[in-house]
């Protein structure tokens, strides 16, 4: 059973809707611990880049960089007077469509469970209530010591808190690319345009999450089981492709006639079912090169 992370009430209007809040992901990274060569574990200890030595963590205070090689110092109390009032309450302003929310502006995301049966009525009130209008509720939420801007929307029969970047944290995609890139060699044609949107059109089917596996994963736990199992491995160091020049005209061709190809599916059932075969070939294919990639990363 999962255990709630935080509780606290969702507020809109004069309603309130006590809720439980529970992490909606769980990654599957695999950490490494670091060692010398001889097998001794590595440990790091604070210390004071003038004398060298050990700094004990309760004489430790943080400092800002006002600018340039100016530092702001600054110790815990100072920092508490201005840390957000964690008022356990999810403070609903505003609702608005989902289809206006830009994915870039999401970060974690959380379910929320009613807390008591007394909490389910309204709780279900809401989640139906946005549900039929497709809304998305927005509010503000302290977790720990940190204010969030928070997404409340209705997700597979429940109701899911994600927080949120502030505008101010998003940079513009005009600090990157000026609208489109312009000049002659970039302008492209009307041919062009048809024949990247024909292969776009055979390549498209139902979103199914479960279709995409983390191959990388899959083959370093395969060689840290292999390694542990006292097994010699032999690591294939991959040939350099050799760069070649883009012929954009060419490689939409081609592309569209492999996609001609591979792509004639009946129903969309069985493109799913091709692609996953896909998929499997093409991790037994390469397990070298994803294992030179784990060795380096390790």
């Amino acid at each position: 059973m999962a255990r709630a992370i935080w509780s606290g009430s969702i507020s809109f209007g004069l309603v309130n809707v006590p809720v439980k809040l529970y992490s909606a992901v769980h990654q599957q990274d695999i950490h490494f611990s670091q060692f010398d060569k001889n097998g001794n574990h590595i440990r790091y200890k604070r210390v004071s880049e003038k004398t060298g030595k050990e700094v004990d963590y309760g004489d430790i205070v943080k400092g800002y960089e006002a600018k340039k090689g100016q530092w702001v110092m600054v110790d815990p109390d100072e920092l508490a007077e201005y840390r957000p009032e964690a008022t356990k309450t999810i403070d609903i302003s505003d609702f608005v469509a989902l289809d206006e929310i830009d994915p870039i502006y999401y970060e974690s995301t959380y379910y929320l469970a009613p807390d008591g049966k007394a909490a389910a009525k309204p709780y279900n009130l809401l989640l139906e209530a946005m549900d039929k209008q497709q809304k998305v509720a927005i509010g503000k939420v302290v977790l720990r010591t940190k204010q969030y801007l928070a997404a409340v929307r209705p997700v597979d029969g429940t109701l899911a808190l994600s927080t949120m970047l502030f505008a101010d944290e998003v940079v513009p995609a005009s600090e990157v690319v000026n609208g489109k890139s312009s000049g002659k060699d970039a302008s492209v044609s009307k041919r062009e345009v048809d024949m990247a949107s024909q292969i776009i059109d055979s390549l498209t089917t139902d979103w199914d999450p479960s279709r995409y596996q983390d191959t990388y994963r899959k083959q370093l736990l395969e060689l840290l089981k292999k390694k542990a199992e006292g097994e010699e491995i032999v690591v294939e160091q991959p040939e350099e492709e050799e760069g070649q020049v883009l012929d954009l005209m060419a490689a939409l061709e081609a592309s569209l006639e492999q996609a001609k190809k591979g792509g004639a599916k009946a129903t969309r059932a069985k493109k799913s079912t091709r692609a996953k075969k896909s998929t499997k070939k093409t991790s037994k294919r390469s397990p070298s090169r994803s294992r030179a990639r784990a060795k380096k990363s390790a």
